[in-house]
């Protein structure tokens, strides 16, 4: 069966310079325990399990969620205010090359407690609007940073920060997934994320990056949470 895509467009910078690409998106994948440390692993699925949160099906688990839930809109739309941001990198398969972004596996935390996939379902998955060829930062992977900041009153609060080297290799994630050396045409897969510095919790403003200290170059993205009234 042949998946419908959902186009999506990216700047892409790299050492070719700056060019658009259009993405023929067909499925959304969200990676989940992906830490690179298995027995720090172990202990928070032990920690969330006393909190009633079920187990993963697998270590590291992939979740799908809908293609309409991709965006790169500066605003995204909330049931409730029990969601929080969280940065992952991004992995893009287009044209037969392989793309890194940032975006944030933004996720009900409530219908966590149930269920982790209907969470992932729950809201849309920002994604910045910016993107490096994968083949110019292979070399220095692991240099790479993450870091995101909650707007949190009028305060804007250092949320997460550290290196990719905390999650699995994007070969290693990908050979996990596919079960091949590439993703297939047309997937976006978000990568998993850092610990919250003093804990998960909601907040108004997110922004991510996504810093290349070598090549001297950040990807960066902000969206606002509208929390919507459950009636």
């Amino acid at each position: 069966m042949t998946l419908p895509e959902r186009s999506l467009r990216f700047t892409v910078s790299g050492s070719r310079g700056r060019h658009d690409l259009r993405a023929g998106v067909r499925q959304v994948v969200i990676a989940g325990w992906t830490g690179r440390d298995a027995v720090a692993v172990e202990h928070h699925i032990r920690e969330l399990e006393a909190l009633e949160v079920a187990r993963p099906p697998s270590i590291p688990a992939f979740y799908r969620v809908s293609t309409s839930r991709l965006t790169t809109d500066p605003v995204i739309d909330v049931s409730g205010d029990h969601s929080s941001g969280e940065v992952e990198f991004v992995l893009v398969q287009c044209d037969g090359r392989l793309y890194v972004g940032v975006g944030s596996d933004h996720t009900d935390r409530k219908v966590e407690t149930y269920s982790v996939e209907v969470s992932k379902q729950m809201c849309d998955k920002p994604l910045a609007g910016e993107a490096w060829l994968f083949d110019d930062v292979a070399d220095h992977w692991d240099a790479l940073v993450l870091r995101s900041w909650a707007g949190i009153g009028p305060e804007r609060v250092l949320y997460q920060e550290g290196s990719v080297s905390a999650m699995r290799t994007p070969g290693d994630l990908i050979h996990r997934f596919a079960g091949a050396a590439t993703l297939p045409e047309g997937t976006v897969m978000f990568c998993g994320t850092l610990p919250a510095q003093d804990g998960i919790r909601p907040s108004p403003r997110f922004e991510l990056e996504i810093e290349d200290p070598v090549l001297g170059r950040r990807i960066r993205h902000a969206y606002d949470v509208i929390s919507l009234p459950c009636l």
